[in-house]
């Protein structure tokens, strides 16, 4: 989440979030669509979005100074290291190009599928089938069902 928001005090305040969202929408949690971890995933992820686009966080942009600018640059290496310390960029290296640059920007990168077709000039519906095709391939590549 803090590689969506940006800082840890705003993780904190979207986490809580989260957990409120989850506590009221649990009834709407439907097991054959997907495991309960991939629901809960996503709430956060898209609650994180959602804050990040706010009027709020718009304007806190603007008046950052250069040591959040720095910090936030070590944050963004320190994710990078820990995704390289699990091994997860070397399976991503199997993957067709086109659906490990689709999966990166979305799961490592915080875009939106959306947001993918528009900055890269993607068909939306391409981008879902190298999102789906691509996750397919690493559940293979990982042996999980």
């Amino acid at each position: 989440m803090l590689r969506i928001v940006r800082k840890e005090e705003v993780g904190e305040e979207v986490l809580q979030d989260v957990f409120l969202k989850i506590w009221d929408r649990i009834g709407s949690y439907e097991p054959s669509k997907g495991r309960l971890f991939t629901w809960m995933l996503n709430i956060a992820r898209n609650q994180a979005i959602d804050k990040t686009r706010s009027k709020e966080m718009s304007k806190g942009r603007k008046t950052d100074d250069i040591d959040n600018l720095v910090n936030t640059i070590d944050r963004q290496e320190s994710a990078e290291l820990q995704v390289e310390a699990i091994g997860l960029k070397e399976v991503l290296t199997k993957l067709p190009e086109e659906q490990r640059f689709v999966i990166d920007l979305l799961y490592l990168k915080g875009y939106t599928q959306s947001e993918v077709a528009e900055e890269f000039g993607i068909p939306l519906g391409t981008v879902k089938t190298r999102t789906r095709m691509g996750m397919i391939e690493l559940r293979s590549l990982l042996n999980v069902t």
